[in-house]
């Protein structure tokens, strides 16, 4: 099959306000699902590992299933969307995003919730990117680009934030599986909207798929994260570790040589070259990694050590779900007008306030420190997406507008499954009244990510335009 190299682009420029911020709407709606099922879940591991009968290692599974194959798959799927049309990869997503969904939720054991989330991991991999390239190439005008992102920044963290929330409520009403099948209605209208109201899109000058580089980066990233969460179990200097570590590093050096002399590489390394892209995927690394340690290491302590509900374990992080959808659009009003230097200030600051305020944690810290942790936190989070898509999605001609998406959403969802596999194994095998004590170096990671985030910042130019 030969993509096309008509004029797609020319349509979906042509297209009026409305429709062009209705395309967004649907977009964004799909990437609430996304981003929704990579938090959902959280609240519902100590619900399934007492129905499954599971561990902590075994319920990081759940999770990090789904993260590390959208982490592996996105920027391919972003790849096949520019070649191949964007609108039918993204609706071919929605479908096996759907069915999956439908799998979960019927899952007679977590044997089988693992496999069914790789499918979803799959699904999603043909959603978040492939719906940004088609906002990317619906809004050409530099400064609605960036309005238009500050919306989708504003989704992303409210999706994310309210995982708990929405999960909590979802569980104590109708049981575990009902996160998994709330997603299916919203599918199937997500599909309807997106066959009435999306135009179809290619770059004019598409990348042949990198079959190797996709092998290989599977790999890398998959034997990463597993390394960190079975690490604790099987010994970090037992036999099985040290051969994990060599197939990691030979799948890293591998991934190097191949993807530097391919024409066209599944990720082109001289981009990493360039300053404010690189640092755009360390901060998405970053912030994903304090991002889902939070909501992990929150949850089992809510859950667990002070035996909450769900649905008030999620409650307590409201102040977080708020402030980031509150934060993200005036974060891409900042960028918009100052570029990315401030919103990563304030991001950063936050983020470090907000895990310092937990590392002295235990079974009796006031509820009022609770909530003020999250809502820094939520601040944190808000401001930190707009300025690191904006920045990744600029750095690339508008014709690689999946690359772009696939590269950075690749780099949030490692970092998710890293904060998983740490946070994991800093709490795995406490017991519940030890959960709190034993959480402190993670939320000490969550400040340290902070941290890292302000680094970011101030080694960038002292004085930015905005972007596009």
């Amino acid at each position: 099959m030969k993509p096309s190299s008509g004029t797609d682009e020319t349509q979906v420029i042509g297209l009026d306000a409305g429709r062009r911020w209705g395309v967004l709407a649907i977009c964004c709606t799909s990437l609430f699902v996304v981003g929704l099922d990579t938090t959902i879940v959280n609240v519902a591991l100590p619900t399934i590992g007492e129905g499954f009968r599971v561990g902590t290692r075994g319920l990081e599974w759940v999770v990090n299933a789904y993260t590390l194959v959208l982490a592996s798959l996105l920027i391919s799927s972003g790849a096949v969307a520019d070649r191949f049309g964007r609108r039918r990869v993204f609706q071919i997503g929605l479908v096996v995003f759907g069915v999956a969904s439908i799998a979960c939720a019927l899952a007679p054991s977590v044997g089988v919730l693992i496999v069914a989330r790789i499918f979803q991991g799959v699904g999603g991999s043909m959603l978040s990117p492939v719906a940004l390239a088609i906002v990317v190439n619906v809004m050409t005008d530099p400064k609605e680009r960036a309005k238009a992102i500050g919306v989708w920044a504003a989704v992303f963290g409210l999706s994310m934030a309210a995982g708990p929330i929405v999960g909590g409520v979802l569980i104590e009403s109708f049981g575990w599986r009902s996160v998994f099948w709330i997603n299916v209605p919203v599918i199937l209208a997500v599909l309807a909207l997106t066959a009435a109201f999306v135009p179809e899109s290619r770059a004019q000058q598409s990348r042949r798929l990198d079959l190797p580089g996709q092998l290989l980066l599977v790999i890398l990233v998959g034997g990463a994260v597993a390394l960190l969460i079975e690490g604790p179990r099987i010994g970090w200097f037992s036999a099985a570790a040290t051969a994990g570590y060599v197939v990691v590093a030979a799948a890293l050096v591998a991934f190097i040589r191949v993807e530097s002399r391919k024409q066209e590489p599944l990720m082109d390394l001289a981009l990493f070259r360039r300053r404010p892209f690189s640092s755009a995927v360390i901060g998405a690394v970053v912030v994903f990694v304090a991002l889902n340690a939070t909501l992990l290491l929150g949850t089992f302590y809510l859950q667990h050590s002070r035996g909450m509900s769900p649905a008030l374990a999620g409650a307590i992080t409201l102040p977080m779900a708020v402030a980031a959808t509150v934060c993200a659009p005036l974060s891409g009003i900042l960028v918009g007008r100052f570029g990315p230097r401030r919103p990563l200030l304030i991001a950063g600051s936050f983020t470090t306030l907000g895990g310092l305020c937990l590392v002295a944690l235990d079974n009796n810290t006031a509820i009022p420190t609770l909530l003020a942790a999250y809502l820094f936190l939520g601040i944190g989070f808000g401001f930190s997406n707009a300025p690191i898509t904006n920045t990744a999605v600029n750095g690339l001609p508008r014709s690689q507008a999946g690359l772009a998406g696939g590269i950075t959403s690749s780099a949030r969802q490692f970092g998710a499954a890293l904060g998983v596999a740490l946070a994991g194994g800093i709490i795995g095998g406490s017991a519940p009244v030890d959960v709190a004590q034993a959480s402190r170096p993670g939320w000490i990671l969550v400040a340290g990510c902070g941290l890292a985030v302000l680094a970011i910042a101030l080694a960038s130019r002292n004085s930015e335009e905005p972007n596009g």
